[in-house]
């Protein structure tokens, strides 16, 4: 399945700076073994020590939260648009 990723401007230190990539997955986990082969300083921002989606890592399919898809067994489809949105907290009042 050809998708595109769009990684955030805020993950774009691990990448090389490179914000968006094509690349061949069926679902979740096979995204994540190729963006940890291909940048192997994003792969601790992607998953827990477990494998598992990091809490504050938000994924999108479509515009829509991947979490109300399916979660990680959702099945890409030819052409779906993925993001990459971790959660930034933190500020001054």
């Amino acid at each position: 399945m050809a998708i595109t990723v769009q990684i955030p401007t805020a993950l774009r230190r691990h990448t090389d700076g490179v914000g968006s990539v094509n690349c061949a997955a069926s679902n979740l986990n096979e995204l994540f073994s190729v963006l940890d082969e291909k940048f192997p300083q994003l792969k601790p921002h992607l998953r827990d020590d477990q494998g598992q989606i990091r809490r504050f890592l938000n994924v999108y399919v479509n515009e829509e939260d991947i979490r109300f898809l399916g979660g990680p067994t959702y099945a890409f489809q030819e052409g779906d648009e993925v993001l990459l949105v971790p959660s930034i907290a933190g500020g001054s009042v």
